[in-house]
């Protein structure tokens, strides 16, 4: 692969719902560039970008990966991300590194929840976009109808660059509506011109009209001409649009039918020509060594610099770590400093990837993406030189909130499975591990349950190691309601020395449920000797790890100390604190004892139309709704307090409720009463797994 200068690089991201086509896209383009020798089709497992055998499986993209593509001596590095919601991770890290976006829309399904997602990812990281309508070869399709539902969300900044020309209900070829002149599709891709077909010029004037409302508001001097009539020149009305799309101002429609190589040499002469290169974004970071801001901007005149976006680790081909450099040219054998752990890394090989397969390069310039083998970095670290050590902001990643249970098939796999993980873990920054020791589980976090069966069967495929998920236990605590007063005596008599401890005792709430117990003595006359007050608190310690109750934590206790006996030869440390634990399952079983479950607080993030729904959804799971707030993207925002015990298969009933358009997110708030209801069912099924010695 030939080496680019910066102003001959496009990075593009292509975004998109699940099923829009953006695979089938990038394997057009890799096709009518040159980059494959035949066309590759998704059902039939061979497309360049998903490559993985979990995407030939399932038939959808779940990572994303890099295609570059040359044409019109430039270089086009296509992103191509998973559409479906539980792999949002993959998109959120591409379109941190792109410059640019396509947002691919089904001409069939037209615009659905992940184009809005989309749009909103563009907004976030204001990316320059276009939109490209896929499926234009089947006959029902109306681009009419896609192109008024985007005007309708957002504005007139939307305007079509092509519209299609059908005769006996097939796709036969397209109207440049800038040059005002027809196409027909004659092999392929290939083209000849045509005559503009009548029922099409009301729509062709309404749209030119919005073309050159847009030219006209790139200067003084083209509003005046506009105003005045005058024509625009082709060249001077695509320098215009090049500037508003750069602005964010104007965003094109394109269209097409991949499958049939339509439409997409457009599609890529239109990427060259609207985009920006890379030297025309900013890019800042952070000089570690002054903490002064460091304008990257992509120039290839300063110091080496780049960012690692995303890790590739397969058993197969091995880690990869996908740059993108911010600054400087890049060479094989470069030394290089990894800011974020201030540890030196000899670069060896440079690479581009091509779907999976790396092609060596000699070097890399500012703006241009590749890869290096075998790097030690971390997705999101800094890599600059030691005289200029540069970090650069991390992506922003969306957190996981759905989890399971996970236990070994075989126990002999247990670190088998711990270094697999660990693996996808750097690959997948949406995967979390978290080790749950009170109730002796382990909890596997993902987007979605989706994302928790790929996962199981990632390992399964790649690593060859078995895991079951299951529904995981929650972790309630015990407490008391009412005051006790009772004794324990501990007595034990049995040749030479006995064992003889004995403590009179209180129990009260002590108001603090952060704090297990306080423990307070108030002996007076010696009955028990200072020097057993340490076994008295060691008894209390040992029984509030595991309450009378159910066997969960104990929290909230006050434990008074006010009386008791000894014996001059038998009592001991243990006597005593056998002692306090008998007179703490008896005292805390009278004290009105109870279960607490964990509240959560959530937010819950719907369009207007599907709050009550929501709501609704919330009160039956015991929640209780606070509020309700709207947020920047005319979303509202629903506060509730929910039970964690209930949240559990949350996402999947929210995206079902709301067609995928709901979001929500929860921290830990407390702990309160449960309902006798579950209080009763939960030490039920307690008593059982301790029966059967699950504990």
């Amino acid at each position: 692969m030939d080496v680019y200068r910066t102003d001959r690089i496009r990075n593009v991201v292509l975004l998109g719902h699940g099923g829009a086509g953006k695979t089938t896209l990038v394997e057009a383009m890799a096709y009518l560039s040159g980059v494959t020798s035949r066309l590759g089709k998704v059902s039939d497992g061979n497309t360049v970008s998903d490559f993985d055998k979990e995407e030939i499986k399932r038939q959808f993209s779940i990572s994303t990966s890099v295609v570059p593509i040359q044409w019109n001596d430039m270089k086009i590095n296509i992103l191509d991300t998973p559409g479906f919601f539980d792999f949002v991770g993959e998109a959120e890290e591409a379109a941190a590194a792109a410059d640019a976006a396509v947002i691919v829309v089904s001409g069939k399904s037209g615009v659905q929840v992940g184009t809005q997602k989309a749009w909103d990812l563009c907004e976030k990281y204001k990316l320059p976009r276009m939109i490209f309508v896929t499926e234009m070869d089947i006959d029902n399709v109306s681009y009419r109808k896609v192109v008024e539902d985007l005007i309708e969300l957002y504005g007139k900044k939307v305007a079509p660059l092509h519209m299609p020309i059908r005769e006996n209900e097939k796709f036969v070829g397209y109207i440049n509506i800038l040059k005002n002149k027809g196409r027909r599709y004659t092999d392929k891709d290939k083209k000849v011109e045509c005559e503009i077909p009548e029922y099409s010029k009301e729509y062709l004037d309404k749209y030119r009209e919005s073309l050159l409302e847009s030219v006209a508001e790139t200067s003084e001097e083209f509003m005046d001409r506009y105003f005045a009539g005058e024509e625009f020149s082709v060249a001077e009305m695509l320098a215009a649009l090049a500037i508003n799309v750069h602005e964010g101002s104007f965003v094109p429609v394109c269209m097409g039918s991949p499958i049939n190589l339509q439409g997409v040499s457009n599609l890529l002469n239109d990427i060259c020509g609207y985009f920006p290169s890379p030297d025309e974004r900013e890019r800042a970071g952070i000089l570690k060594s002054t903490s002064e801001i460091y304008q990257a901007n992509y120039d290839f005149t300063k110091a080496k610099t780049a960012t690692v976006f995303k890790t590739m680790v397969d058993p197969f081909i091995g880690k990869y770590s996908l740059i993108k450099v911010c600054s400087g040219v890049i060479k094989s054998n470069d030394t290089m400093l990894d800011v974020d752990t201030d540890s030196e890394e000899k670069l060896n090989k440079l690479y581009v990837m091509v779907g999976n397969k790396p092609v060596e390069v000699p070097e890399l310039h500012a703006g241009d993406i590749g890869a290096i083998a075998k790097l030690n970095a971390k997705t999101g670290d800094s890599l600059a030189t030691k005289a200029v050590p540069v970090m650069y902001g991390k992506p922003e990643i969306s957190v996981p909130y759905t989890y399971k249970r996970y236990k070994a098939v075989n126990k002999g796999d247990v670190d088998k499975i711990s270094q697999a993980l660990s693996r996808m873990m750097q690959e997948d920054l949406t995967i979390r591990l978290e080790n749950d020791t009170l109730n002796h589980q382990t909890l596997l976090y993902g987007m979605g349950d989706q994302h928790l069966d790929i996962i199981v069967s990632k390992l399964k495929e790649r690593y060859k190691v078995d895991i079951e998920l299951s529904k995981p236990k929650v972790a309630f605590r015990e407490t008391i309601r009412k005051s006790s007063d009772v004794e324990g005596k501990y007595k034990k008599q049995s040749g030479g020395h006995g064992q003889y401890g004995h403590v009179k005792m209180k129990f009260e709430p002590s108001g603090d449920l952060s704090e297990p117990y306080v423990f307070e003595q108030i002996v007076v006359g010696g009955a028990v000797p200072k020097n057993y007050f340490p076994a008295v608190e060691k008894g209390l310690q040992e029984s509030v790890l595991k309450g009378p109750l159910a066997a969960y934590p104990v929290v909230g206790v006050k434990a008074t100390l006010y009386d008791g006996s000894y014996h001059p030869v038998d009592s001991s440390e243990m006597a005593f604190k056998m002692a306090t634990i008998m007179a703490f399952k008896k005292g805390f079983m009278e004290a009105s004892p109870v279960l607490l479950e964990p509240i959560v607080t959530m937010k819950v993030t719907v369009p207007d139309k599907y709050t009550g729904d929501v709501m609704g959804d919330l009160n039956k799971r015991r929640g209780r709704v606070l509020g309700m707030n709207p947020d920047a993207n005319g979303n509202q925002v629903i506060e509730a307090d929910v039970p964690t015990l209930e949240i559990y298969g949350y996402s999947t009933v929210l995206r079902s409720m709301t067609g995928g358009s709901g979001d929500f997110s929860y921290e830990f708030a407390r702990y309160e009463q449960a309902p006798n209801e579950v209080q009763e069912r939960e030490i039920a099924s307690r008593a059982k797994e301790l029966e059967d010695g699950e504990e």
